[in-house]
């Protein structure tokens, strides 16, 4: 099982990994043995692969926007052309635009759907051509890893983040799509939901003043999921989402039908649904919705997490 775990030969993409959890997922994948191209807006980026290179990893750091459709394209050829191949995709680059939907702007909205969803799009748009090419011409599945940075956002709603939870909605269902669509080349996706300090939830969680293996926020914890999921040993593991913090993982369920109403005739009528759903909802608690408020209720007494700063 160990030799499973073992990434040396896999070259990997990690985006939005200039700090925070892309910092650490990068570095967790060098660890293990993977070269890693380092994607991130800013300078950040290339003090990420000195801390890999510094360590005897190999990395390279490749700046700009990840919502750029051609920037997929250009991550998946820097692996190849420096590294000679391409086997995990990490999409985690992301900003905040929180606000409450009577608050929202245009701008808000379009660049937090931008850089999150598109951002997404475009680097597994690409990784798919890749992996789809290299299965055909090898004539067999090949490997492959999507790991996906969703939310808890998504289950909940945050109240403070229509555009970022909307994203994040999307983000999982393009995980779904990628896992479906990808699986017969060899390809898993999943996503994660992470709790994590980081300077995007600083306003949420506060400043750790301890060291890092002590704080159960720390994007260490998360990045160990990430190195996993990227290597042979989660090849059965494939569209799934988990909630990952602390010492904890947990893996979600697809929602269910609740309960089915049939109108009597061919068809209802509004007198019926409000004969038979009308009943059905009264005295529904508040939190009784689609919302997966339940999942707040995880570690809620050892975290005290500020839902609508999920990140």
């Amino acid at each position: 099982m160990v030799d499973t775990l073992d990434l040396a030969g896999r070259v990997a993409v990690v985006t939005g990994a200039g700090a925070g959890l892309g910092r650490a997922e990068a570095l967790a994948l060098a660890e293990a043995g993977a070269a890693v191209v380092v994607n991130d807006m800013g300078d950040n980026a290339h003090l990420v692969v000195e801390e890999i290179t510094s360590a005897g990893g190999r990395a390279v750091a490749l700046t700009g926007d990840v919502s750029d459709w051609s920037m997929g394209e250009r991550l998946v050829q820097e692996a190849v052309t420096r590294f000679g191949s391409f086997d995990i995709l990490v999409n985690n680059a992301g900003i905040l635009r929180d606000k409450m939907i009577f608050n929202l702007t245009e701008s808000d909205w379009d660049d937090v759907i931008r850089v999150h969803l598109k951002g997404h799009a475009a680097t597994s748009r690409a990784a798919a051509v890749h992996w789809r090419e290299a299965s055909k011409r090898a004539g067999q599945p090949v490997f492959g890893r999507v790991i996906n940075t969703s939310s808890e956002a998504f289950l909940f709603g945050s109240a403070g983040q229509p555009n970022y939870s909307a994203a994040k909605a999307g983000i999982t269902a393009l995980t779904l799509s990628t896992a479906q669509g990808l699986s017969r080349y060899g390809v898993r996706a999943n996503a994660i939901c992470p709790r994590a300090r980081t300077a995007m939830t600083a306003d949420a969680f506060g400043e750790n003043d301890g060291a890092a293996d002590s704080d159960p926020l720390a994007p260490e914890r998360v990045a160990t999921l990430v190195r996993y999921l990227a290597s042979p040993a989660s090849d059965e593991i494939n569209g799934q989402v988990f909630v990952v913090y602390g010492k904890m993982v947990a893996l979600m369920r697809a929602p269910e039908v609740e309960n089915r109403f049939d109108a009597v005739g061919s068809a209802f009528s509004a007198e019926e649904l409000a004969g038979r759903l009308t009943p059905y909802f009264s005295g529904r608690g508040e939190y009784e919705t689609y919302a997966a408020y339940g999942v707040a209720e995880l570690e809620k007494p050892a975290l005290a997490i500020n839902e609508g700063a999920l990140q």
